[in-house]
């Protein structure tokens, strides 16, 4: 086989002479790299390496040799390539594989010291974006990144990664034509309360088309945990507490991000690995406390339903209806699953050889990426503290669980840039199964690895164009779906005499009381203790008259938040000799837990010298119980004058201590102002439905069991409707359509 070499770096005026003595490509000089393109062939984005030919096509000479690899072909299949480049690879390099950054933000298109660290010494090629600076900076980035990894050893190139980002900035104005960083949705519950699968799958088509124009070729989504615990804080990032929404949303979302339109297997150059979480989901938290903490590591199944919450993954995101057939990465939660392990090992789900080997892998037949949770492996300092997740594993040592992850079926850390546990893990297989098990082993993980970065195309083409990312992401028709999607994720709680559309009318909005925050997990997000309005008053101005005072007003807007009382741990209670637990409560009013369980069904750690976690007995107050305060002033200050209520919401509340007080309440999932606004003027219809049951009181709240779909006793407002599971209204009553004959349970 002849092969003819040529160097990228040579000018494209001369590539472009030879591409027409014959040669199946032409050469373009590209921003800061070169684009090959190829009649009948795969589209190269090259920076360094040499360039290969072979019967008229190109390829890239990754590894540098003079010879077209396997790997190096893109004519093969994906499969064939990745098994060709791991048994090529050293165990330095295969460990890198097995590497997942943590959070790196974007501020410019430089890479940082650590950056390069990582992707050169500690071979790392999957890298964790949170925050960009511009879509022309992530891109630019992006190519800086694919530039540097290119001339390093086998040229594998970086898969960027992103959890979702596609979430509003409330405060933002949509005006039709006008375009945005990224195009702005619902949360994935709000997307839930449209019960809309192909909304989902477009969202999810849209979605992948922006990921990939800022160089992110996989998403940690969708967060598809059946939230049948009402007090969990992730609930918000959920389709909701019912099985068979979750499956289907979770297999449009995957559907949409996986499949490039046109391509024989559905994968191509907008094709972004979906990352599904949280096998077997996170759902269950016993008391609603979260695993992120030591203090809700506990996932319990008092009502017998581990079944449902496999549903969405095993129905839905692993039985696509598109060409990918499933999807390709799976994240296990921090969670030990209590009571579901044969052997009684009481271990976080990435360290069970029964969730993620017996369960994952055999049963169901899930042969794609596992990737753990970001910092399973490191060290917990205290019950409280946000560091390290060893659950159950807390005695062992960093290197020995990484090889208990390894040894359960797990393929990737993450959080973890440091190649050295994973090479010590390597080394103890080799002294527990001989040297030629451990390599067998890790290649097995390696062309897992591989497979969703040739499936992608970023071994041809890891290069983005920013002219083109700044063009794309967020462009108008994109902006205009997403803020579509929000105005019909809205629910309709109580329209009393009809009292909405209100039109041409003067409104009072009273201020807001924002405490103290500490914020998400008790980090993301924290914010100082002020009073201001919720809204922008020019915004308002846009649909009514503002007045400052109820007395001059026609109604009433008052914009509050779900009830917010901690994360169900309090030291100060550890201090006065508690066991630190404490209720987290759904209403504002203070909440003594009188009828929660005496016995914990999860509990144990070697930081406590007890195992009952209950917090029986035990009172919590409500962060922003002026929220409630607020409603009471309003009308009794408004009188007979409407009173509309605009609650945002992360997960269940208990609405029966304001709703009396309220003519209209509507119920938002993370959205613009302005789509409210559409709303109660009139300018569109609401047409959401609840996509879980909001409780009549803390008592079907303690009572319910965190794994049991549909399991409370439901708000009944005054004017005799059920807040129940796909209720809603439209300015016609309560809806009643072929969403509801397909999803709701009343049946």
């Amino acid at each position: 086989m002849k092969k003819h070499l040529f160097r990228a770096v040579l000018p494209a005026t001369f590539l472009l002479m030879l591409a027409a003595c014959g040669p199946k490509w032409e050469a373009v000089q590209a921003d800061g790299y070169q684009l090959i393109y190829q009649r009948g062939g795969a589209t190269l984005g090259l920076s360094s390496v040499p360039m290969l030919e072979h019967k008229g096509f190109a390829f890239k000479d990754l590894n540098r040799n003079g010879a077209l690899d396997p790997y190096e072909d893109w004519r093969k299949p994906a499969d064939e390539r990745a098994r060709d480049l791991a048994a090529q690879l050293s165990i330095e390099e295969i460990a890198g594989l097995m590497l997942y950054s943590s959070h790196q933000a974007v501020p410019a298109p430089e890479l940082t010291e650590a950056q390069q660290k990582f992707l050169a010494d500690d071979n790392l090629r999957h890298v964790l974006v949170t925050t960009v600076a511009s879509p022309e900076v992530a891109a630019r980035w992006n190519n800086n990144v694919q530039a540097f990894v290119e001339g390093l050893g086998h040229g594998i190139p970086a898969n960027n990664s992103s959890d979702p980002r596609n979430e509003t900035a409330v405060t933002a104005e949509y005006n039709a034509g006008a375009g945005g960083q990224i195009s702005l949705w619902p949360t994935p519950l709000g997307l839930a309360a449209t019960f809309s699968p192909e909304l989902v799958r477009t969202f999810g088509d849209i979605a992948s088309k922006e990921y990939r124009a800022l160089g992110i070729a996989t998403a940690l989504s969708p967060q598809i945990d059946l939230a049948t615990e009402p007090r969990w804080n992730r609930f918000v990032g959920t389709f909701g507490e019912d099985p068979d929404l979750d499956v289907d949303l979770a297999r449009a979302y995957v559907d949409g991000f996986q499949t490039t339109v046109g391509t024989s297997d559905g994968w191509g150059a907008e094709s972004v690995n979906a990352m599904v979480k949280h096998w077997p989901s996170g759902g269950p938290e016993e008391g609603g406390r979260d695993a992120h903490f030591n203090y809700g590591k506990y996932a319990v199944y008092p009502g017998g339903h581990f079944a449902d919450h496999l549903r969405a993954f095993v129905e839905g995101a692993f039985r696509l209806d598109g060409k990918t057939g499933s999807a390709t990465a799976v994240m296990p939660y921090y969670t030990i699953s209590t009571s579901i392990d044969p052997s009684g090992k009481n271990a976080g789900n990435s360290y069970s050889e029964y969730i993620i080997g017996t369960l994952l892998r055999d049963q169901y037949g899930f042969d794609g990426v596992v990737c753990t949770d970001w910092g399973i492996t490191h060290d917990n300092a205290a019950i409280e503290s946000f560091d390290g997740k060893c659950w159950g594993m807390e005695a062992l040592s960093v290197p020995e669980r990484h090889f208990a992850v390894i040894q359960a079926g797990v393929d990737q850390f993450g959080g973890n840039n440091d190649k050295g546990p994973i090479l010590e893990a390597y080394r103890m297989w080799c002294d527990a199964f001989g040297e030629e098990s451990a390599r067998t082993r890790f290649e097995q993980s390696a062309v897992r690895l591989l497979m969703n970065i040739f499936r992608t195309g970023l071994f041809e083409n890891p290069y983005v164009d920013p002219e083109a990312a700044t063009a794309l992401v967020g462009n108008p028709v994109f902006m205009q779906q997403g803020y579509e999607a929000q105005l019909q994720s809205v629910v309709l709680l109580k329209n009393h005499d009809n009292v909405l559309p209100l039109q041409k009318k003067k409104v009072y909005v009273p201020k807001r009381h924002y405490p103290a925050f500490a914020g998400r997990f008790g980090i993301f997000g924290a914010h100082p203790d002020y009073w201001d309005y919720p809204v922008d008053r020019k915004l308002v101005e846009q649909y009514y008259e503002w007045v400052d005072t109820p007395a001059e007003a026609d109604f009433a807007l008052v914009m509050i938040q779900e009830p917010y009382s901690g994360t169900g741990y309090d030291v100060k209670d550890r201090a006065k000799g508690g066991n630190g637990y404490v209720p987290i409560s759904l209403q504002y009013l203070p909440y003594t837990a009188t009828y929660a369980r005496a016995e914990s069904l999860g509990g144990g750690d070697p930081k406590e010298n007890f195992t009952n976690r209950s917090y029986r007995g035990k009172t919590v107050m409500t962060d922003n119980v002026d929220d409630l305060n607020t409603v009471i002033a309003t009308r009794k200050a408004m009188g007979d004058k409407p009173v509309v209520v605009i609650i945002s919401a992360t997960r269940p509340f208990v609405p029966a201590e304001f709703e009396p007080l309220a003519d209209a309440i509507l119920t938002t999932f993370g959205v613009q102002h302005q789509a409210v606004l559409d709303l109660v003027s009139g300018a569109a219809e609401p047409s959401g439905l609840l996509p879980m049951q909001l409780p009549a009181d803390m008592r079907t709240v303690e009572e319910q069991y965190e794994d049991t779909p549909h399991d409370m006793r439901c708000h009944v407002d005054t004017d005799g409707h059920v807040y129940d599971f796909a209720y809603g209204l439209n300015w016609g009553g309560v809806i009643q359509d072929e969403r509801t004959q397909k999803y709701s349970k009343k049946q």
